[in-house]
C-alpha cells in the first residue's frame, strides 16, 4: 500500500486555484500575499526564514515545503533554518506556558 496522507504535497501547486470559487477575495488574498513579500524593510530572504519558522507553528506541511525551497534558493543554510525552526518553538511553547498564569489564577480565585 502506498504511503498516504491527508496532505497531499501535490496539492500546493493548486494553492493559486483558490480563487477559482471567489475569484474577487481570492484575488484579494494574493495581492496582499505578494505585497507582503516584496522588499521592504525586511529583506525577501529575512521573511522567507519568518515565513519558515512561522509554517512551523502553524504546522502547514505545505507551508514548510515551500519555505523550505524558497529559502534554500535564496541562500539560507540549513543551520539557519533549524534555528528559526527553535525560535518558533520557543516563542511557541512560552505562549503555552504563560498562559499557565491564567490557570493560576483561577486556582487562587476558586481557592481563595
Amino acid at each position: 500500500m502506498a504511503d498516504q496522507s491527508y496532505y497531499d504535497p501535490k496539492d500546493l501547486r493548486k494553492f493559486g486555484k483558490i480563487t477559482d470559487w471567489q475569484e474577487d477575495l481570492g484575488s484579494k488574498f494574493f495581492e496582499y500575499y505578494n505585497s507582503v513579500f516584496q522588499e521592504g524593510a525586511l529583506t525577501a530572504r529575512e521573511k522567507s526564514l519568518i515565513a519558515l519558522a512561522v509554517a512551523h507553528t502553524e504546522r502547514c506541511p505545505y507551508c514548510i515545503d515551500a519555505y523550505t525551497k524558497d529559502g534554500l534558493q535564496r541562500g539560507i543554510t540549513k543551520e539557519e533554518m533549524m534555528e528559526a525552526v527553535h525560535v518558533g518553538a520557543a516563542i511557541q511553547s512560552g505562549a503555552s506556558l504563560v498562559h499557565g498564569v491564567q490557570m493560576m489564577n483561577k486556582v487562587n480565585k476558586l481557592d481563595g
